[in-house]
């Protein structure tokens, strides 16, 4: 407000997420990148220090290490994979899921505030991640033939239908996946963090630079609705991360699957 004029309210919208460097020059270094890196980091630390001086008894921080890992191994691979093959893959899930579990929560944590995957690059590149992953061991197991077979030919179906079953598979269970797992986990974490951003900043306008009593009174109602949609986009950040990570299980296990 200036001279007891109320200024315009700007809302929030895409340019809301375009940090600036927090390095001068250095353009790519902004604070997608840097809670990425601590994230990173922070993983290493923390399984690093779990695992080091394991014990029959465990630790504090060991119980919590044993914990996560067994919660990816035994609730998300094998469940998904299968218990023959499950192993192999639990390192890559387990790493993936607290990578995007950490930059999710983020958005939920003072000072940093920005959820790393509202930026569609990096949810891109983990959904390809997992694309070549999947693709890969599924025709190291079948070979290609038996691999786009098993993917794009379901069993059971009659030999006329398979003109139009096989592209309608291929696009399906080939060219969406990565689409879809990549614009899910997109989607939610810009769409959450630019619903609370609405209620905080419209909150604060009301309350402070609107100059007017009963909007005044609207705006304390918008933060502590702004509190609960916080509450919510946690959980909403969490439940995201086990998504991604199961639909991935899941995808390696159809993939190596012996029936289709």
């Amino acid at each position: 407000m200036i001279a007891g004029v109320p200024t315009e309210f700007s809302p929030p919208g895409p340019q809301s997420f375009d940090t600036p460097p927090i390095i001068h020059g250095v353009d790519w270094f902004t604070k997608p990148v840097l809670v990425a890196a601590l994230t990173v980091v922070v993983i290493i630390w923390f399984f690093w220090g779990a695992s080091r001086k394991a014990a029959v008894v465990p630790s504090k921080l060991q119980f919590a290490g044993e914990l996560g890992y067994n919660f990816v191994r035994n609730s998300i691979a094998r469940d998904a994979i299968g218990s023959h093959d499950y192993m192999r893959f639990v390192p890559y899930l387990c790493g993936l899921f607290f990578f995007i579990l950490l930059n999710n929560v983020a958005a939920s944590i003072p000072l940093f505030q920005f959820p790393t995957f509202s930026h569609i690059g990096w949810a891109y590149v983990a959904a390809v991640m997992s694309w070549v992953i999947y693709n890969a061991v599924g025709i190291k197991r079948k070979g290609l033939w038996g691999y786009f077979k098993h993917q794009t030919m379901p069993a059971g179906v009659p030999v006329w239908l398979m003109p139009l079953m096989i592209p309608i598979e291929f696009i399906s269970n080939i060219l969406v996946r990565p689409i879809s797992l990549s614009l899910r986990l997109f989607a939610n974490m810009f769409a959450g963090h630019i619903l609370l951003l609405v209620f905080v900043l419209g909150g604060e306008y009301m309350v402070f630079e609107s100059g007017n009593l009963a909007l005044g009174g609207v705006g304390v109602l918008t933060f502590l609705m702004g509190l609960a949609i916080a509450g919510l986009e946690l959980f909403v950040q969490c439940i995201q991360a086990y998504i991604f990570v199961v639909l991935t299980a899941q995808y390696i296990g159809t993939a190596i699957a012996d029936e289709h």
